[in-house]
């Protein structure tokens, strides 16, 4: 029996989210990422994408591509929640399901028309309950391959669907650009153009040892993606067992005290969240990154927890350790890791029912005003920390803004407009 495998993907994900919250957005190009001079684009709308943008590329040049772009830090939190419901959704329809990013899923369908008219028709109903449900835009691809199925839905855009037959694959891929293909990144696509290769079709009719000899192990793993030939199967979804946030300078930095009170900032953020998540951890962990690029990261094993003094004196103390040349500081970042289902875990001797309290009134807080309604002192460096990795569509770092709520099918998700001066970068 040929597999059937569905890709699902959101398009431009993150400037979907913010049209919702802002209705001015609608229309006009848009870019979601850090405004520093080193700042990223994390993502772009197509009008955005009209002018060159892309993402991954240095914020400074995008504004010098697109002047006129509206340029937004971004809320990871509405995100998370638009992601959140989306996967609900498909879990409750799904047979099995793998969430491969924030705004990406892959659906394994096979033989599922022995029960349902057809899989195309029953992924266009999946999909319409989701833009129904959302309001989001959300094209598909559907056939016998994750490979191919993920080159259809990227043919498919924006907001639309295709299906590949079995049989169809090569001639699908044949016309298209070698660079269509997972795998091919920048650097081998420079390299295959050097050879005289632009099109699939090409790498269809070379011979894979060829392919073997110029890129090795991953010449042959091309040569079947260009075939439509991808064995590796959906793998069941499960949630992510660590969660973290980096700070990259402006300026590089040797100033200790600023270097400590970001990274309070982060371990109370990352905290906050594990609660808001009913999540505990038992590792934490501290990096830094010098001028030079050098990189130290040092680890402590710690009984499960998710109470902030207890992460801070850890995150300290590793701190203390792991900084030891008194050099500039280009990044610092914090992460905790082994998560478990569970909630607060009290210290027999040490911690105390009135502690407790005082967390549970404090989270209140900023579940009602935002994260930055309650905050030690100490931390006050640490407003802006990174929320998100846009390369692997990953939440990290804290959540500092109210949830979007479903009002109902009809209505779709709202949520109020958030304070801009509570944003936090997705990349400095």
């Amino acid at each position: 029996m040929n597999k059937s495998i569905l890709h699902l993907d959101l398009d431009t994900f993150f400037v979907s989210c913010e049209r919702l919250i802002n209705k001015e957005l609608i229309g006009v190009p848009v870019l979601i990422g850090g405004t520093s001079d080193r700042g990223v684009v994390a993502a772009c709308s197509y009008e955005a994408r009209v002018y060159g943008v892309h993402s991954a590329m240095p914020m400074r040049m995008a504004r010098q591509l697109c002047p006129h772009a509206k340029v937004i830090r971004g809320n990871s939190q509405a995100y998370s929640e638009y992601s959140n419901i989306i996967t609900d959704i498909i879990r409750e329809r799904s047979p099995l399901f793998e969430k491969s990013s924030i705004d990406e899923f892959y659906i394994d369908v096979t033989g599922m028309d022995r029960y349902i008219k057809t899989t195309y028709l029953w992924a266009k109903e999946l999909r319409e309950e989701i833009i129904h449900k959302t309001k989001l835009p959300i094209s598909f691809g559907l056939s016998t391959s994750k490979t191919v199925a993920k080159v259809g839905t990227g043919e498919a855009k924006p907001n639309n669907h295709i299906q590949i037959e079995t049989g169809y694959e090569k001639p699908f891929l044949a016309p298209l650009s070698i660079k269509k293909i997972p795998m091919v990144g920048n650097k081998t696509y420079h390299l295959l153009r050097r050879m005289g290769i632009e099109r699939v079709r090409t790498v269809q009719e070379m011979p894979v040892e060829l392919m073997e000899r110029v890129l090795g192990k991953n010449g042959i793993a091309i040569w079947k993606k260009a075939q439509g030939i991808d064995n590796s199967p959906v793998v069941a979804w499960s949630e992510r067992k660590s969660i973290s946030t980096e700070r990259t300078f402006e300026q590089d930095t040797t100033d200790v005290y600023t270097l400590k009170s970001i990274l309070v900032g982060m371990a109370e953020s990352l905290a906050f969240q594990l609660r808001n998540s009913n999540k505990l951890t038992s590792c934490v962990s501290v990096k830094v990154r010098y001028s030079d690029f050098q990189t130290h990261t040092k680890q402590k094993h710690i009984p499960y927890t998710s109470l902030d003094h207890t992460l801070i004196e850890t995150v300290k103390d590793l701190f203390e350790k792991v900084y030891d040349r008194r050099v500039l500081v280009r990044l610092i970042g914090v992460r905790f890791s082994n998560l478990v289902g569970g909630s607060y875990q009290i210290r027999l001797f040490e911690d105390s029912f009135k502690m407790i309290k005082l967390y549970q009134a404090m989270d209140k807080l900023r579940g009602r005003y935002g994260e930055e309604a309650v905050k030690r002192a100490q931390g006050m460096r640490a407003r802006h920390v990174k929320q998100m990795n846009p390369f692997n569509g990953q939440m990290d770092g804290a959540i500092i803004s109210p949830k979007p709520t479903i009002l109902s099918p009809e209505a779709g998700i709202q949520s109020p407009q958030p304070d801009p001066g509570t944003y936090s970068d997705i990349m400095h």
